[in-house]
C-alpha cells in the first residue's frame, strides 16, 4: 500500500507499483470507440502509461497535453492516458484538446488493472479511482521506470518518464 496525499490529507492505495524489472502485467481497458485494449496490443513497443484520477481535473489534462506533445517525436513509443473516466468524455477531451499522440484507455468495466498495478484509491474523496502515477514498459513487457506521485495535485516528472524512452 503506498500512502499519498490529496492536498496534504493523506490516502492510501491498494498495493505497490510494479517493480522495475519485473513484467508488466497485462490488461484489458476500453479505448474510445468502447473497444478492448490490452498490453499485449502494444507488444514490440515501448509504452508510457500516464495514469491518473479523472481528466476532469486540471493537472490530470495537463499531463495528457504534455505527454502527447513531449512523446510525439518518439519512435515506437505508444503513451497511454489511463482513467476511470467513461470513454465518451476521453473522446470529447482528445476531439476538443486535439491529442493525437495518446491512446485514452477507461477502467471503467475493470476490476483488477487497479489492483495489478497498485494504483487503486482505497480511503479518501477519490476512493475508487486511481492515483497519480507513470510507469514505463519496454519493448518486451519490462518495467523500466515507475513514479507514483506522492501528491495528487502534482505533474508527473515528465522529463525522467520520457529519459528512459
Amino acid at each position: 500500500m503506498a500512502t499519498i496525499t490529496l492536498k496534504g490529507t493523506p490516502v492510501n492505495t491498494y498495493g505497490e507499483l510494479p517493480l522495475k524489472g519485473t513484467k508488466a502485467p497485462d490488461f484489458k481497458l476500453v479505448k474510445s470507440d468502447l473497444s478492448d485494449f490490452s498490453l499485449s496490443d502494444a507488444s514490440g513497443k515501448k509504452v508510457l502509461l500516464n495514469i491518473f484520477p479523472s481528466l476532469d481535473t486540471s493537472v490530470c489534462a495537463t499531463s495528457v497535453r504534455k505527454f502527447n506533445n513531449l512523446a510525439a517525436d518518439k519512435k515506437n513509443v505508444l503513451v497511454l492516458a489511463i482513467s476511470k473516466d467513461l470513454p465518451f468524455a476521453h473522446s470529447r477531451f482528445c476531439s476538443t484538446e486535439g491529442i493525437k499522440n495518446v491512446i485514452t484507455l477507461s477502467g471503467f468495466r475493470d476490476t483488477v488493472f487497479g489492483k495489478n498495478y497498485g494504483v487503486e484509491i482505497t480511503t479518501g474523496p477519490l476512493a475508487g479511482l486511481y492515483s497519480r502515477c507513470v510507469v514505463v514498459i519496454d519493448n518486451d513487457g519490462t518495467v523500466l521506470y515507475t513514479q507514483q506521485v506522492p501528491e495528487i495535485t502534482m505533474e508527473p516528472d515528465y522529463e525522467a518518464a520520457l529519459a528512459v524512452l
